[in-house]
């Protein structure tokens, strides 16, 4: 059967549907090349938000403090000292429930933390001499990463207020191995009480600051007083300095 012959008039639909339809696709075509460039841009600020958050963070590094250590910048709007006894159990609590919490505020520049540990429980035994004389032999010959790794292990490490369970020197000094120490740059001044000049001197020096026990707290110049728990000090450290 013949076909019927096509009118101008449905020529020019015809044609005129075949130009809206390229068009419609031109236009599909553009918008999907505008959202996928307005992704791409997406993407890229969000992987250079990465990279820049990669390379601006920089972790807390232990640096030094007149009689101990330090973590965070110098120049931190909040500064913590924590006078200290390595024998001393409440000194113990604070450094367990405080250590993540202060070493993120140091990493994140809000606070500079010195540790200071000195001999404050002599009258229990010979403990408190030796290990702070450990810590300061760590520090003088290794340096403050060391001596701050040290520091933490000998709370980790922390014996009763007993002269019987005391740490021997040698796991004093396998607790100095631990920390990053050379055996041989740390056994005899551990043995042999060589920083016992400046665990003295650390210990006048606390004495001169007016601490009188352990743990002493001190934010921003002026001591922290009215703690009912190590916790509610711990809150109050946070918050001051979050």
């Amino acid at each position: 059967m013949a076909e019927k012959p096509i009118s101008k008039a449905e020529a020019r639909a015809a044609k005129a549907a075949e130009m809206r339809a390229a068009q419609q696709k031109r236009e599909r075509n553009r918008r999907l090349l505008t959202i996928g460039g307005v992704l791409l841009v997406i993407v890229a600020i969000v992987v250079g938000s990465v990279v820049i958050s990669q390379l601006s963070d920089d972790p807390a590094t232990a640096g030094d403090s007149e009689y101990g250590v330090a973590i965070g910048p110098e120049d931190a709007p909040h500064e913590i000292v924590i006078y200290e006894d390595f024998l001393c159990p409440f000194c113990g609590e604070l450094e367990r429930e405080s250590a993540k919490e202060l070493a993120r505020l140091a990493e994140e520049g809000k606070v500079r933390v010195e540790y200071r540990p000195f001999e404050l429980l002599s009258q229990i035994g010979d403990y408190s001499m030796r290990a702070t004389n450990a810590f300061a032999v760590v520090l003088e010959e290794e340096g403050e990463e060391v001596a701050k790794a040290y520091h933490d292990l000998l709370f980790e490490n922390q014996p009763p207020e007993d002269p019987d369970q005391f740490l021997s020197d040698d796991e004093l000094v396998d607790l100095a191995v631990e920390a990053g120490a050379d055996e041989d740059a740390v056994r005899g001044g551990i043995e042999g009480l060589e920083q016992e000049d400046w665990v003295d001197d650390a210990t006048a020096a606390a004495k001169e600051a007016g601490v009188s026990g352990t743990p002493t707290v001190v934010l921003d110049g002026d001591e922290v007083q009215g703690f009912s728990s190590i916790d509610d000090l711990v809150n109050q450290l946070v918050e001051a300095v979050q």
